[in-house]
């Protein structure tokens, strides 16, 4: 059997069992009993350990000396066409990473992510930090330890931000949060001294919860989601998962009296979705048939949350279906006013209930936290309060509570350091992704009136979905808008858009 072969045998198993992994953890949010929690982390935990012994064993290691040198990245064969060439390149990535992990504290870490998760939901339920505040300290010392590991970047949270958005640095990052910020900070400024012309009281009145999934549910089918290769459920933080292009999982969190949570959190899990159901199946295990990256993949959610969620076209096609849902609560309000109301810009304490233009805020605070606790070893015992000090300093609110503070995310208690970042890639990405699809497909504004958003489907499926990690980040947004990644799209794009909303000069 030839080399690649050989790789591509391994990759789909360890592929299979990463699917079996990600169906554990998905019943463990949403349906598995409370009393399984100790049973599923070892089951997690054993799951995790054949799958690396499967990313690290002698027959891939062997197979992929063949074609590269495992040290250098240099290729040894030199027939290999483009598409071939990179796939090579991202499994030898990959498998670098995987090598610098020992197995017994894969497994380790595997099983404390259970459990710490399982935590998680207790202490936010609780309003208690103090309860998950040991397993975060064990977390982030793993977290450090896997970050030597690595060593991947100039300080140890680059080489965590490495595994979500790769060859991304803290100096990029920082870089990009400055060029937000210059411009951000006065656009809110300004949009808080004029904040009354803008009511948003019309989100707050009574949904009936069935409802507000029947429409979440309809919105999911007319943007594409097809339901016969996915699933929504409900959970205590939304997420989505997927086990197969043909098997991808979704929740949403749904409150009576906050109709926009449920419905642009379901529409931002379902571009999530949308990319995972557009990958190629037969490139299925490999490299070719995965996301690019966690800042591509928020590029996605955050388009079909914000780009197309909160425009005005989409709201000429769903308002109307909107209201026959709710004749009572939205009787007397036009589609102008319920959309000014789902963009009106008010500094909240939860990020996935974020505005879009503070919402980035919310990203860079944790962008900060994150790097003191990695780099600096700060105290996990006093982040409440450095949370709470910082939401003052970057948004001027302070919570009230652990729940509503710094135990609102789930990332920290399963380890995801460095996630953070990707989200606020997303929405830049988004952007510029957007308005090349708006020079490629006139008239898209009034396709998304009439509920036609398949064109737009089309362009991402055929743009992004479809190539895989064939390109790197920042090289796919240069391949497909002319222009690096960069802030000032985004930006115009808020100060356009928020200036028009609260009549501003």
């Amino acid at each position: 059997m030839a080399a690649r072969d050989i790789i591509l045998k391994e990759l789909m198993e360890a592929c299979h069992l990463q699917g079996v992994e990600a169906l554990l953890s998905w019943d463990q949010e949403t349906y598995m009993p409370a009393g399984a929690g100790a049973a599923r982390s070892e089951q997690v935990a054993y799951i995790s350990g054949l799958r690396h012994a499967e990313l690290v064993g002698e027959p891939l290691k062997n197979a992929l000396e063949e074609l590269i040198d495992l040290e250098t990245g240099e290729l040894r064969i030199m027939t290999l066409n483009d598409r071939e060439t990179r796939q090579v390149k991202e499994i030898w990535r990959d498998y670098r990473q995987q090598a610098a992990l020992p197995a017994g504290f894969v497994t380790t870490l595997a099983k404390h992510a259970s459990i710490s998760q399982q935590a998680w939901v207790r202490a936010r339920k609780d309003n208690d930090f103090s309860f998950f505040e040991p397993f975060l300290t064990k977390m982030v010392q793993m977290q450090q330890e896997k970050a030597k590991y690595l060593a991947r970047g100039a300080t140890d949270y680059d080489s965590l931000m490495d595994q979500f958005e790769p060859e991304m640095t803290s100096e990029k990052i920082s870089g990009l949060f400055n060029e937000i910020r210059v411009r951000l900070v006065p656009l809110i400024k300004s949009l808080q001294e004029v904040k009354h012309r803008v009511n948003g009281s019309i989100l707050t009145r009574e949904y009936n919860i069935d409802d507000q999934w029947a429409f979440g549910m309809d919105m999911l089918k007319a943007i594409g989601f097809n339901v016969n290769n996915g699933r929504q459920d409900k959970s205590a933080h939304p997420f989505t998962t997927s086990t197969h292009p043909t098997d991808v999982r979704i929740t949403t969190r749904l409150r009576e009296n906050d109709l926009k949570t449920a419905l642009l959190g379901t529409l931002h899990e379902g571009g999530h979705a949308l990319y995972e159901q557009g990958l190629l199946l037969e490139e299925y295990g490999n490299p070719l048939g995965q996301a690019i990256s966690l800042g591509i993949h928020e590029s996605q959610s955050r388009m079909w949350e914000n780009l197309v969620g909160l425009s005005a076209s989409f709201w000429r096609f769903a308002y109307p279906k909107l209201q026959s849902k709710f004749k009572d609560q939205l009787r007397n309000t036009e589609r102008d006013q319920f959309q000014a109301a789902i963009n009106r810009v008010r500094p909240s304490m939860i990020r996935v209930e974020a505005d879009e233009a503070t919402y980035n805020l919310h990203v860079m605070l944790r962008f900060e936290i994150e790097k003191m606790l990695i780099n600096e070893n700060f105290p996990v015992a006093e982040l409440p309060q450095l949370w709470n000090d910082k939401m003052e300093e970057y948004l001027g609110i302070r919570p009230q509570n652990d729940a509503e503070g710094v135990l609102q995310d789930v990332h920290w208690s399963f380890g995801a350091f460095g996630y953070f970042p990707t989200y606020a890639l997303g929405n830049l990405y988004s952007v510029q992704f957007f308005n090349q699809v708006k020079q490629d497909i006139p008239g898209l504004e009034e396709q998304f009136a009439r509920g036609d958003f398949s064109n737009l489907l089309k362009w991402l499926r055929d743009n992004i979905h479809s190539k895989g990690r064939g390109r790197k980040a920042e090289e796919l947004v240069l391949e497909l808008t002319g222009k690096p990644l960069s802030a000032q799209p985004f930006m115009d794009y808020l100060e356009t858009k928020y200036r028009k909303i609260y009549n501003l000069s």
